[in-house]
Formats: C-alpha cells, structure tokens, sequence
C-alpha cells in the first residue's frame, strides 16, 4: 500500500474519513488506500460473517465485519481488519470504531500477506484483550491461530484440510470446509 496523504492528525483522518466512498486505514499520520478483494476472499470473508453471527448470535460478543474501524490508540492507528470480535462492554460506547477485540481475522491476499503477517501483527499484538489473531488462506485450505499464551508469548496452530478450526477466544469450532464453502481454487 502507498500513502495517499501527507501527515493527518487522528481527529483530522476520523473527520475525512468520514466523507469517503472508499475504506483508508490510518497509520500514525500516514493515510493508506484499501485494496479490492477477490471472488476467494470474499466468499471466504461471507461464510465466517455467517459463521460467527449465527454462533455469536445472544451472547455477550459481536462481531463485525471489514466496515469497522479498529483503532489501536497506543500506536496511534486505524485499521479495518476483516472480521473482529469484541466481548468488551466498553466497545458498546463508540458506534464508529472499537478498542477492545478479542479475535481478529484476516484472509490473506496477494497485496496484503506481508504486512498481514508482520507489522500489522506486531501493532495487533500490543492490544491487551486481543487473544486471537487468525490468518486465512484464500489459496488453499488452510486457517492459521496464533493464540496469546502470556503477555509476549503467541503460539501457532494451523488447520487444513478435513480439520476442525477452533476459536478459543469464543469458544467456537468450525468445520474448515464451512469456511471454503463454494472457494473456486481451481482459478
């Protein structure tokens, strides 16, 4: 991604934000454009909203998708993660953006792998209530959980084929070919 715009204050970006068609993520001053998504991502990005609304549905955790801002003060961004789950009464305050996840999803594209992997990550990681961060494939079968074990500590668990994905977070298990419902990999 490049950056579309010299140094906005926060408040500025919000305000601006505000008035645009398309999605911008905000990165300590830094304005960057979003990227379309692919047939892929977006059949795997529907079947977990329908997932996880069905399952989250009366409980105390909501789920929302890529039009929710995430705002990760201590570092002074704004990202639209693809799916994020919140169980955090203090979300219920702010109706433009959340504070306080506990799952984040990301599915993985061509433009976004890298950053998805490494810095987005490493900012997700300082978010005191995330306990699981969740990258998926939209290549092949494959969804990767790295769970928070300690306040540094992540530990990996990677589901293929013909597995179980479970989300601990929010005590959800999910059948991996629920989530690639009608995925195309042949394309």
């Amino acid at each position: 991604m490049i950056a579309i715009a010299n140094y906005f204050s926060a408040e500025d970006y919000l305000q601006w934000e505000d008035q645009q068609e398309e999605k911008h993520e905000y990165v300590d001053g830094l304005i960057y454009a979003m990227a379309g998504a692919t047939e892929n991502h977006i059949d795997v990005t529907t079947n977990l909203t329908v997932i996880l609304a069905h399952r989250l549905r009366g409980g105390g955790c909501k789920l929302f998708p890529s039009d929710m801002r995430l705002n990760i003060a201590s570092k002074n961004i704004y990202y639209y993660p693809d799916l994020l789950v919140t169980c955090d009464e203090r979300d219920r305050l702010n109706k433009k953006h959340k504070n306080y996840p506990c799952l984040i999803i990301e599915v993985l594209s061509e433009s976004t792998e890298a950053k998805d992997r490494g810095v987005k990550f490493a900012h997700y990681q300082t978010i005191e209530s995330l306990q699981e961060y969740v990258l998926v494939s939209q290549w092949e079968q494959r969804v990767e959980v790295f769970r928070r074990r300690d306040r540094k500590f992540w530990l990996l668990q990677t589901y293929t084929t013909d597995e179980i994905v479970e989300l601990q977070s929010i005590n959800i298990e999910i059948p991996i070919a629920a989530i690639y419902e009608s995925v195309d990999f042949s394309g």
